[in-house]
């Protein structure tokens, strides 16, 4: 079985200021707004719902990211290859706000804070998607 999600990593110019959007999800861990694809809706319609969903924010999909894929064990479905597509999306509208069923906070952070709290207690396979983000926007990290 195959399951899409798609997710972004959300940025903001605040007085010329670039701020990049993370999210702390359940399990406490730092992440990226994604979720699954639902019927009739294309990659890039999931990726703006699900940040919509989760941070409360409208966007705008300037380019594709990345991709991950990887497999887990599903209790009932067994074996799922999961691909998860994730975008550059300026934030263009609505308000920050988690979700709570499905989050645990929403914040916006300097690019470098960004990028290291992704490295403190984010999870491993989302530091190249971060690290694309930065690269498109022109930000020099380590």
């Amino acid at each position: 079985m195959k399951e899409i999600s798609a997710g972004g990593v959300v940025y903001r110019r605040i007085e010329g200021e670039l701020q990049i959007q993370l999210i702390q999800d359940r399990y406490g861990k730092v992440s990226l707004p994604k979720g699954k694809m639902e019927n009739g809706e294309t990659i890039e319609e999931t990726a703006l719902r699900e940040i919509w969903e989760e941070t409360g924010l409208e966007g705008k999909i300037i380019s594709p990211i990345d991709q991950i894929k990887y497999q887990y064990e599903h209790d009932k479905l067994g074996k799922v290859d999961k691909e998860v597509h994730y975008y550059l999306v300026e934030a263009i509208g609505g308000s920050l706000q988690a979700q709570v069923e499905e989050i645990r906070g929403v914040d916006w952070f300097e690019p470098l804070e960004a990028w290291k709290l992704q490295k403190q207690s984010g999870y491993e396979n989302n530091l190249r998607i971060l690290a694309g983000a930065l690269q498109q926007l022109n930000v020099q990290f380590d």
